[in-house]
């Protein structure tokens, strides 16, 4: 039986994509660089935004640490302007914590953009909410250092929890903490992407994460 569920943030519970499009668009335009499409800045989330933001600009952008930082200053101000919970997410939350299902989420989006989002679109639902942390020595997923500390924040075993997710980084920090995988196909990657790497369980609406958590009780 599954007793703690952990769950990515973008992508997976929530649809950030316009808002992180428009934070790329304003950081590039500040500085002169090309503009991305929607469906580039989706191909380039999942590690971070250091690593989006390397990716949006270009590895070798001479000034890469000023379209970091409009980037952050951006996004803090309007994150939450076009996000909004996948449909049926909030029903299906409800009902995992209502079977006393512990909730965490774990992102490696920025720590600051992790709380603020859980907060405004999640109020009193998640136990934990975790972000990118790297300052303070825990390394961003795929490691599964985050994910290890939940786990024991708990007294949880790997046998007892789950990893719900959108990409190939999820399913790697599942892999790495030795805890089952749950992938979505309504994010940032699609089925067949998910399948190539190394997907094994996969649900395209979130009343099938109910229905995997009743069939393990």
């Amino acid at each position: 039986m599954y007793k703690l569920a952990v769950f990515d943030l973008d992508g997976t519970i929530l649809d950030t994509l316009e808002d992180l499009t428009t934070a790329v668009k304003f950081a590039l335009d500040n500085n002169g660089l090309p503009t991305r499409s929607r469906e580039e800045v989706r191909s380039f989330v999942g590690n971070g935004i250091v690593n989006l933001m390397k990716r949006a600009a270009g590895e070798n952008a001479a000034n890469g640490d000023k379209v970091l930082a409009d980037f952050k200053e951006y996004y803090k101000e309007h994150c939450a302007e076009q996000t909004k919970p996948y449909a049926g997410i909030l029903e299906m939350l409800g009902a995992l914590k209502a079977k006393g299902v512990k909730l965490a989420v774990l992102s490696n989006k920025a720590h600051f953009a992790t709380t603020l989002l859980a907060q405004r679109y999640f109020p009193d639902i998640f136990n934990t909410v975790a972000g990118e942390n790297e300052a303070a020595g825990i390394r961003k997923k795929p490691a599964p250092d985050a994910l290890v500390a939940i786990m024991k924040q708990y007294g949880v075993s790997a046998k007892e929890t789950v990893y719900i997710g959108d990409s190939e980084v999820d399913i790697q920090t599942a892999k790495n903490a030795g805890v089952d995988c749950i992938s979505v196909c309504w994010g940032f990657k699609d089925e067949k992407f998910l399948q190539e790497n190394g997907a094994s369980v996969i649900v395209k609406n979130p009343q099938e994460i109910l229905q995997i958590f009743e069939a393990k009780q």
